[in-house]
């Protein structure tokens, strides 16, 4: 992955003196990254969004032990730092007094609307743009739809990249969209909350019923699922509280145990490593202008060299 915080972990362990390999040769989602770090065939890994990814945990390997018996989340390196939910077009949502998802499953003529032009139109249904497959957040939204009784509304299930472009089309030429996405990321640069869409409430948020019945689903659990936003970009916000059905994830590292054990000075440095949510935004930014992420994750290391130096010089004293 072109993540930036994969980069610094890279260059930093690489100051450490390990052979580290390029996160863009090894592009794993979590169905196999879990499986991977659990059977010692990767090491670690940087994008652990939890507690949407403990569900990974509980998967039962051939040997009859748990992911979670060989796999821990180490450190703290973005707490809280993800933020996710559901934008949609502002004007159509303007139009037709939606603040939520609710309102919209259940206002026949937005839904008619919405339906002529999505990517299965005039079935009755408004297809969102979610997640891709085997992501996570596709089996959460799943678990949502199910738990909130949205008989109609359904979730495209696609690469994301393509529905997001298709969303950003959409929207910004006024037309009905609606899109899962998170930050930090440089999705918000073209979606802009207030600006061409809004943040769509969610007025139930899911438990640990696990409403379809998936392994693992009960950890789908996105209580209390609000953010601090204003009505401004989320009209249903109330005293500055946005509801968006999504609890602000912990982005964290994530690695095989046996490998932890071997291995105290890595150890060590990614339970020390932290990034800014607004760093790491600002990075995506500049990667979508057209910097090596590369560049950045070396000028970030070289802005913050002081408290490198001390992550670095407890990472060699715990070797």
């Amino acid at each position: 992955t072109e993540d930036p915080n994969a980069y610094v972990a890279h260059l930093l362990l690489a100051e450490l003196g390990y052979d580290v390999s390029d996160p863009k040769d090894l592009e794993l989602g979590p169905a196999n990254a879990y499986i991977a770090m659990a059977q010692g065939d990767a090491d670690f890994w940087i994008n652990s969004w939890y507690p949407g990814h403990n569900s990974w945990l509980a998967n039962e390997l051939p040997d009859g032990s748990l992911v979670g018996d060989h796999v821990s989340a180490v450190g703290e390196m973005m707490m809280a730092g993800g933020l996710q939910g559901y934008l949609i077009t502002k004007s159509f949502a303007e139009e037709y007094g939606i603040t939520s998802l609710d309102d919209f499953n259940s206002n026949a003529d937005a839904i008619a609307a919405y339906d002529a032009g999505d990517p299965d139109p005039g079935n009755g249904i408004a297809d969102i743009y979610g997640c891709s497959e085997s992501w996570t957040c596709d089996d959460i939204i799943q678990s949502q739809i199910a738990f909130s009784g949205w008989e109609n509304i359904k979730q495209t299930i696609a690469g994301y990249d393509a529905m997001f472009a298709e969303a950003v089309t959409k929207a910004d030429a006024g037309e009905p969209a609606i899109v899962y996405t998170w930050t930090p990321s440089a999705y918000i640069t073209q979606l802009r909350p207030g600006d061409n869409v809004l943040w769509l409430e969610v007025n139930d948020v899911i438990d640990d019923s696990n409403p379809t019945g998936v392994e693992g689903g009960e950890g789908h659990d996105q209580r209390p699922g609000t953010a601090s936003i204003g009505e401004d970009q989320c009209p249903g916000s109330e005293g500055g509280v946005c509801q968006l059905g999504w609890v602000a994830a912990d982005i964290q590292v994530s690695a095989n145990n046996d490998w932890l054990e071997a291995n105290p000075a890595a150890a060590k440095l990614l339970d020390l490593f932290q990034m800014s949510v607004i760093d790491v935004s600002l990075m995506n930014v500049e990667m979508a202008d057209g910097v090596a992420v590369l560049d950045l994750a070396q000028g970030w290391i070289d802005d913050n060299r002081a408290q490198v130096d001390e992550w670095l010089e407890a990472a060699r004293a715990a070797a």
